[in-house]
């Protein structure tokens, strides 16, 4: 794909005939920039999304997008004056973690907000200790993600409400019942609605290794069956969603 850049045509607020409303960045434009904001995910469709809800954010917004870690630190390097990244920690070329840790190498001074499938307090304390400004379930609404954004361009650490409360209690699922990283993580993604299938797919695994680590949640948890994990895990977590 490439890296590309949008910015709002400053003429007018509407589209123009046969123009769109948004017109690809030029190094030399006179055009007074607030906000440069890179998006790196690889899959098409959900960076698209990002990209038209990121409009919502500002006034004016410049939208980046990367489809592999390739690409994003490609993008760094032509667009230095970056304000933030919103990275997926799933691309094709790279675990988004090692995309992370090499991000706060090479740049800095730019923050990093992590937008993840996956929400188990093991994966945002991984995120946040790597380096991360920000950690954003991709279950969040859109108004949590403009919220966390705007929290992090303000030089602010945002983490979802639910870690907050899991941490001040001092033990998590997976610590009350012994589950490992790979476990807790299968976990968090039943809770989702995910298939085997698709837990696979997520974390790279195949479909018999997710069945392994199931039946051994199962067994941890005391439990027949997935339902009954999912009950579980549900009367186990605070009241008071995040926001």
């Amino acid at each position: 794909m490439g890296c590309r850049a949008m910015i709002p045509d400053p003429a007018s607020g509407t589209p123009r005939a046969g123009q769109s409303r948004y017109t690809r960045v030029c190094h030399h434009s006179p055009i007074a920039i607030v906000l440069t904001i890179l998006v790196v995910e690889d899959h098409a469709l959900v960076r698209e999304g990002l990209l038209q809800t990121l409009k919502n954010l500002e006034s004016r917004v410049v939208t980046l997008g990367a489809a592999t870690a390739e690409e994003a630190l490609a993008c760094l390097e032509q667009n230095p004056e970056t304000d933030l990244v919103l990275l997926d920690l799933m691309l094709p070329d790279s675990h988004g973690m090692g995309l992370l840790g090499a991000l706060r190498k090479r740049f800095p001074a730019t923050p990093v907000v992590i937008l993840s499938a996956l929400e188990d307090p093991d994966t945002i304390s991984r995120s946040m200790k790597t380096g991360a400004s920000g950690f954003v379930p991709k279950s969040s609404s859109t108004a949590t993600l403009l919220s966390a954004l705007r929290s992090v361009l303000d030089g602010e650490i945002f983490v979802p409400s639910l870690y907050r409360q899991e941490r001040g209690r001092g033990r998590t699922t997976a610590e009350r019942y012994g589950l490992t990283t790979a476990q807790t993580r299968v976990l968090d993604l039943l809770a989702q609605g995910k298939t085997n299938r698709q837990i696979g797919e997520m974390l790279e695994l195949t479909e018999g290794t997710v069945k392994i680590h199931v039946s051994a949640i199962l067994k941890a948890l005391n439990v027949a069956n997935r339902a009954q994990a999912l009950l579980l895990v549900n009367k186990a977590k605070p009241r008071a969603r995040a926001v």
